[in-house]
């Protein structure tokens, strides 16, 4: 069992720099249990609750590390020594626990006992209103603390300073 362990680590930490595939695997993981939800007309509750740890997911994602609120600090702003933002939830956690999340429900959705008779109007409804409530109030607390949990633009480059010449070639431009 340590063995196997060992082994899935090892391919899965080979996993971390190919963040789109891993990211599209995800979705077509997730489209392909919306499919089978749709096909089968049931098992609104493990998708309600599916929808729920998704968001939580969502959350702990956008959250950072050491929540302003609680420790009576502030984000790092202006002047002072530029820290990258940390999050609650890093993004690899964050697609292993979805991985695992969709995967479990679509397992659940081969067996009878999870489908349980629900209006699911009323789940949809229910679960769009705590998206909307839930996102507002993340919202509010980037714009209160001035943060932006999302890197935009990518690293600063130098164009042909950091080019190196090796073997003494010129470049024929």
């Amino acid at each position: 069992m340590d063995e196997l362990q060992r082994t899935v680590k090892h391919y899965l930490d080979k996993t971390t720099i190919w963040f789109r595939t891993r990211w599209c695997i995800c979705a077509a993981l997730l489209v392909a249990y919306g499919v089978r939800v749709y096909l089968l007309q049931g098992f609104y509750i493990v998708t309600y609750g599916l929808g729920i740890y998704l968001l939580n997911l969502i959350i702990g994602f956008l959250s950072p590390a050491v929540d302003p609120d609680e420790e009576g600090m502030t984000l790092p702003t202006g002047n002072e020594e530029y820290r990258p933002f940390v999050r609650k939830l890093p993004e690899f956690k964050f697609w292993m626990a979805a991985i695992r999340a969709v995967g479990g429900s679509l397992f659940a959705t081969f067996f009878k006992t999870f489908d349980l008779p629900v209006f699911w109007p009323i789940l949809l409804a229910y679960f769009v209103l705590l998206v909307v409530l839930t996102m507002k109030d993340r919202v509010k607390h980037m714009l209160k603390h001035k943060y932006v949990p999302f890197s935009v633009g990518g690293k600063q480059t130098y164009g042909d300073l950091t080019k190196v010449n090796v073997g003494g070639k010129k470049d024929s431009k």
